[in-house]
This record gives C-alpha cells, structure tokens and sequence, in this order.
C-alpha cells in the first residue's frame, strides 16, 4: 500500500482541484473507488501493518469526504490549507449589526410558538436563513479568489451562526409536526 494518499490534501485525494466550487458527482465516484481500493477488508490476509495502514487510508477517505461534501466545512478547510484558523474561541470580534439580527432571530424562534401559523413562520425563516447562506457563500467565495482571507474569514463564523439557526429551526419545526399527530 502506498503512503502518497497520506502525503495528499482533501482535494488531491479525490483528484479534484483546489475550489469553492467542486463536482461532487466525481468526487462521490472518486471516492467510492477508493474505498474499494483501501477497505480493510482487503487487507485481512496481510500484515498487521497493511491492515492498519487501509484502516488509516479508509478513515481519511471518509474525513476528506465529509469535509468537502459540506460548502461550510470545504470554505474551512481552503482557509486552512491557506494557513488561517476559522475557530471560534478565540475572537471576540464580529459585525454588531449581523449579532443584532442574529439576536432577534433567537428571541423569534423563541416566540414561534405563540404565532398564529408556527410551521408557515419557521418555513419562511428557514427560507431567509437559506438565502442569507447562498449569500454568504458566495462572499466567502469572492473574498477567498481574491485572497482576502480575514473577510472569508468572516463569511465563514456568519455562516456558522447561520447554520446553528437552520438546525434549530428544523428541530422546532419536526418537534410541532410531532405534536400536530
């Protein structure tokens, strides 16, 4: 077994070159390939370290691939190979108005309950949130192709406040259809 897939970045690994915008269709097929080319399974006869080494190969296949199936996690993890952390621990700072409006969308789900339709309410929210995502996602896009990495930065933790917000809608959403039956 060769080591060169261990020496690969996400998009190396499944032949893809380094973008915002990837085909997913030939990386799901790339990396259907290369889970039959590295399953352990294949490796049982071997030696222990051939079988530790597919174990390795099919764990960073699975982990490339997830990262890179979720706009969010690829937009991550291109900063990262840029060099540029995206956690969120240790900045304090962000856009007071776009915190203001995230804010009043916590204090509205909050309250959608009392609302005459819920579910038509949460529908609309999760329609804006979904908007304000595409958006998002194509600043980050810009800002990342013109090497301006503390704004694709910045795309990134508004998109992970967003992402909390669509989770948290679709969660009261499923919970009132759960009690409507």
């Amino acid at each position: 077994m060769s080591d060169d897939l261990f020496a690969q970045n996400y998009f190396e690994i499944f032949g893809l070159p380094v973008s915002v915008d990837i085909d997913v269709a030939a990386m799901s097929a790339s990396y259907h390939e290369l889970q039959k080319k590295y399953h352990p399974d294949r490796f049982a006869n071997g030696d222990e370290q051939q079988s530790r080494l597919a174990m390795q190969a099919t764990s960073l296949i699975n982990s490339a691939f997830e990262t890179l199936k979720s706009p969010l996690s690829r937009a991550q993890y291109l900063l990262k190979l840029k060099g540029v952390d995206t956690s969120t621990e240790t900045d304090t700072t962000m856009d007071g108005a776009f915190l203001m409006e995230q804010m009043e969308l916590r204090e509205s789900l909050e309250n959608v309950r009392q609302q005459a339709d819920p579910l038509s309410t949460l529908d609309k929210m999760a329609s804006d949130l979904k908007k304000q995502m595409k958006q998002l996602m194509n600043q980050f896009q810009q800002s990342y192709e013109n090497n301006e990495l503390e704004a694709a930065r910045e795309s990134i933790r508004k998109m992970q406040f967003i992402l909390k917000a669509q989770n948290e809608v679709k969660q009261i959403s499923e919970q009132l259809e759960d009690e409507m039956l």
